[in-house]
């Protein structure tokens, strides 16, 4: 097996274009989804999209978060 490479966190948040406040409410709708999906006995297909959907945005709204508290290097203080 190949070894992961690391993804840029400014690269990846760039892509998706996501606050944490817009992430904190897509992680609600896709908990919300997959209540009704087992409810509703869903396929295992379905169940496995919405699963990985909701680990993406925990993962982005990880980063999200990261980006917004991680404090700047001095350099980067210094010319803000």
């Amino acid at each position: 097996m190949p070894a992961l490479r690391p993804i840029s966190i400014r690269r990846r948040l760039r892509r998706t274009a996501h606050t944490v406040e817009s992430l904190t409410d897509l992680l609600s709708l896709l908990n919300r989804e997959r209540e009704s999906l087992r409810l509703a006995n869903a396929a295992d297909g379905d169940l496995e999209q919405n699963r990985v959907a909701i680990g993406r945005a925990q993962w982005d709204l990880s980063h999200a978060l990261i980006e917004r508290y991680l404090p700047k290097p001095a350099a980067a203080q210094d010319a803000a």
